[in-house]
């Protein structure tokens, strides 16, 4: 098929996510290899996105496919009450690769059954019903995901299931705890605290949180608040379950996101980096005390594709990619790389109004005018974000553009060069939204 062809039948008999049909314009695609994807006529795009935050060791890693061909001659599928060496290889890996005592792991197919089966197993788990997360914050699709999220793509999901408490992230986009990582630490826990006991502490299974927020801002928690937050959670009785999805796997210079703070969760949920995308696959990782408390009951949760040995067999192959060529470290040492050219637009740029980067997990904001106002209002658009995501486009770079930010999400396997590639187009763009700055 040519380009035309495959759009228009994609657009015909096909529905895509999170948008009006009459008004999606999909990016057609025919293969990708390392950092760069190209179209069915041969244009050649940077993906500084990992397409989805998800392709994280880049496309097509010959040594990974290599291994899923070599699985496809085996065991494709197993249901899921079975034992198989995939199965049983992978938990042993995971349990290797996570720090503290997360050695026990339900699979699913993605990160939003993660999360949905997380919320089980911390009801079932403590008893308790009511489960806290953050408004600037995405956990999936899914039922009860929809509405553990906070950003507007719950709204049309609701009402939802009863349960969900939602509380303001330590800095939310217009009030302010404080002016210094102590201040706002100390100030938003004294808040959290206040609205666990408007809740009834022995009501509350769980909090989740992003260990880094992902597409609400790659929000890097302020000093202190991961380990100030595990301490509160420990003091009543309540699970801290951190979603890895988007910051697992290396992404910010570490394995999970959560060891910037120093903790160790009672329950992880994972996806995206487990297999760089290359097969769908999620994962539960629950902390020994948790698991000895729910081995004795029953759990209600079941997924035709639980344990899936292909998706099993993809993820083995992945991680010992991350591991053999040390993209975790690599991902750390691109860091200042990422902050360097970031710096260098913000003294050319008056619309760049800041860049957050941990790792490879990069954000940067548009601002409108000297006073720091963002470019689009909360859950909103500005004619000049269109125009530099269509140039982005018509340039070959792949990235996130929402309200007022976009992402710099680039493969770990990525390089200086290829960053600097990238940066040179974010550049020439940028005078869009220059050409819209107020003053």
């Amino acid at each position: 098929m040519d380009t035309t062809e495959i759009v228009d039948l994609c657009k015909k008999h096909t529905l895509y996510t999170w948008a009006v049909q009459d008004q999606v314009d999909p990016l057609p695609i025919a293969r990708a290899e390392g950092v760069y994807f190209w179209s069915p006529d041969g244009k050649r795009t940077l993906d500084f996105n990992s397409t989805l935050m998800s392709v994280l060791i880049g496309h097509s890693h010959p040594q990974v496919v290599a291994a899923m061909k070599e699985a496809m001659d085996g065991l494709l599928f197993a249901y899921p009450q079975s034992a198989t060496e995939a199965r049983a290889r992978l938990g042993k890996r995971l349990a290797e690769l996570f720090p503290g005592d997360i050695n026990t792991f339900f699979f699913t197919t993605g990160g939003a059954e993660a999360n949905e089966n997380a919320i089980k197993l911390a009801r079932l788990a403590t008893g308790r019903n009511k489960i806290f997360s953050r408004y600037r914050s995405y956990h999936g699709a899914t039922g009860s995901t929809m509405q553990l999220t906070g950003d507007p793509r719950r709204w049309a999901n609701e009402p939802g299931a009863p349960g969900f408490i939602r509380i303001m992230d330590p800095v939310p986009l217009q009030f302010s705890f404080g002016t210094t990582d102590e201040e706002i630490t100390r100030n938003h826990l004294v808040y959290l605290e206040e609205v666990i006991n408007y809740e009834n502490p022995k009501d509350i299974a769980a909090i989740f949180v992003e260990a880094v927020t992902g597409t609400n801002g790659v929000l890097i928690p302020p000093a202190g608040w991961l380990a100030g937050l595990r301490a509160l959670t420990r003091k009543y009785g309540i699970l801290l379950v951190c979603d890895e999805v988007m910051s697992g796997f290396g992404r910010t210079g570490k394995w999970f996101g959560f060891e910037h703070g120093g903790i160790d969760p009672d329950i992880v949920t994972m996806a995206k980096g487990l297999t760089s995308s290359y097969m769908p696959l999620g994962a539960v990782g629950i902390s020994d005390s948790v698991a000895a408390n729910v081995r004795s009951k029953y759990f209600a949760g079941g997924l035709t594709y639980n344990s899936h040995n292909l998706a099993l067999a993809t993820a083995e192959a992945v991680l010992k990619v991350t591991v053999e060529e040390r993209l975790v470290e690599r991902a750390a040492a691109l860091e200042p790389v990422m902050k360097g050219h970031i710096a260098r637009l913000k003294a050319k740029h008056p619309s760049l109004k800041e860049g957050r980067v941990l790792g490879l997990f990069g954000m940067i904001d548009i601002q409108k005018n000297s006073r720091g106002d963002l470019i689009a209002p909360y859950n909103g658009a500005h004619p000049a974000m269109g125009q530099l995501a269509k140039f982005f486009r018509d340039e070959g770079l792949f990235t996130f553009l929402r309200w007022s930010s976009f992402s710099c999400i680039p493969p770990l396997t990525i390089t200086e060069a290829q960053i600097g590639e990238a940066f040179e187009i974010i550049d020439r763009g940028l005078d869009i939204t220059d050409a819209a700055f107020e003053g």
